[in-house]
C-alpha cells in the first residue's frame, strides 16, 4: 500500500468515527428526551458546526431526530410555561379585585358628589 492509500484509509476511519460519535450523541439525546440542536451536539461531541450541516449521513440523522421530536417541548420551557401560567392567573385575580375596588370607589365618589351637591344647593337656598 502506498502512502496515499494509507492516508485515504486513515481519513476514512476518522470520518467514520466522527459520524459514529455524532449518531450516538443524537440517539442519546433522543433517549434522554433532550431537544436535539446543533449547538448541543457540538458541545457533546466536540465536532464543528459545519460537520453537522455538511455531512449528509449525520444531517439525515438530525432531520430524523427533529421529526421525532416535532411535538416535544423542552423541559425547561415547560417549567417556564407553568410558572408563567401561574403568574398570569395571579395577575388576572389581582385585576378582578382591583376592578371591584374601583367600582366601589366610583360608587362612593358618586354618593359623595350627590351629598356635596345637596349641601351646595341648601347653602344657596339659605
Amino acid at each position: 500500500m502506498s502512502k496515499y492509500d494509507n492516508m485515504i484509509e486513515r481519513n476514512r476511519k476518522v470520518s467514520e468515527e466522527k459520524i459514529s460519535r455524532a449518531k450516538s450523541a443524537i440517539r442519546e439525546m433522543i433517549e434522554d428526551e433532550e431537544k436535539v440542536t446543533i449547538p448541543k451536539l457540538m458541545k457533546k461531541t466536540g465536532l464543528s458546526r459545519g460537520f453537522f450541516y455538511k455531512n449528509a449521513t449525520v444531517r439525515k440523522e438530525i432531520d430524523r431526530a427533529l421529526d421525532l421530536q416535532a411535538g416535544m417541548v423542552d423541559s425547561k420551557r415547560k417549567i417556564l410555561d407553568l410558572a408563567m401560567e401561574n403568574r398570569i392567573e395571579l395577575l388576572e385575580k389581582t385585576i378582578k379585585e382591583l376592578k371591584k375596588e374601583n367600582m366601589e370607589l366610583k360608587q362612593q365618589n358618586e354618593k359623595q358628589q350627590k351629598l356635596l351637591n345637596k349641601r351646595n344647593l341648601s347653602i344657596l337656598k339659605s
